[in-house]
């Protein structure tokens, strides 16, 4: 697989990790299956101090964040972009007649279909695995698998934005939007300008240029980053916060005004009412 593609399989280790702890925040039993060896090894050269906690934290967020769109909300196709070695199809308990896309780079996915082979499909769920690149067209394949733009949709954006530059965030978020009917929701997580010029995460963001996997992108800002690309912000937390704690973060969460700090945010955004469909 690309570099940059490999970069799911230390995520899927360290959701591995949580699995295996007897106070466990969510199961996945695929995790392990998924992240193979070379995912532990990646996850013992990038992890620093938070590392595994946050990734916790974040599949948690998702995990509950997720659950309300389809139970509450009655949203029935979710689109995971930039999908990796997610099992969120396997692993939660979705509706009847929610239909699943996954979108990544042809390597991955074929790599995570000879994975997960032997798996058998849950009932009632339907998923389909859309080979695209981010960076070029993607809503004409995402269409022609089945998707439609005048149907709410829940979008995940989980471990994405801090690779690519600002130009293709800004881009990338505002195309959800004008793709999207009222009802949709987008979640997803991005990290702050300061982590990306922190001293102390020097050896980790080196490892990662070295290894093909720059991270590019960050911002103080996230509500106007997202209200600027056209979503209503319901909320952003930071790990520890409530709501995004879940008894994992081990570290105190500074004052948003307080400057220079490196920075987390997970964040639920849905589609302004009365909004044009765009697409």
């Amino acid at each position: 697989m690309e570099a940059v593609s490999r970069t799911a399989q230390w995520t899927a280790a360290a959701r591995a990790l949580e699995t295996e702890r007897e106070d466990r925040l969510f199961a996945d039993p695929y995790a392990r299956t998924v992240a193979d060896a070379i995912g532990f090894e990646l996850l013992d050269r990038y992890a620093g101090a938070g590392t595994v906690p946050f990734l916790a934290i974040r599949t948690t967020y998702l995990d509950r964040a997720i659950g309300r769109a389809v139970e509450d909300q009655g949203i029935r196709q979710v689109v995971f972009l930039a999908a990796g070695m997610d099992t969120r199809f396997y692993r939660l308990t979705w509706p009847a007649g929610v239909t699943v896309y996954e979108l990544d780079r042809p390597a991955l996915l074929q790599a995570k279909a000879e994975m997960l082979a032997g798996e058998p499909a849950p009932a009632d769920r339907e998923r389909r695995a859309v080979a695209v690149d981010l960076t070029q067209d993607w809503t004409g394949p995402l269409k022609e698998a089945g998707w439609r733009s005048d149907e709410a949709t829940l979008w995940v954006v989980e471990g994405l934005l801090f690779f690519l530059p600002e130009a293709a965030v800004r881009a990338l978020i505002t195309t959800l939007s004008v793709h999207s009917a009222p009802g949709s929701v987008l979640l997803g997580d991005v990290i702050s300008r300061a982590a990306l010029q922190n001293p102390l995460s020097r050896p980790f963001l080196k490892a990662l240029e070295e290894d093909g996997n720059p991270w590019l992108f960050g911002t103080e800002e996230p509500e106007r980053l997202l209200s600027d690309c056209g979503w209503y912000v319901r909320e952003v937390k930071q790990p520890g916060e409530e709501g995004a704690d879940f008894g994992r973060w081990p570290y105190p969460v500074p004052a948003r005004e307080v400057s220079g700090v490196p920075r987390s945010f997970l964040f639920t955004c849905d589609l302004p009412t009365g909004k044009e469909n765009g697409s």
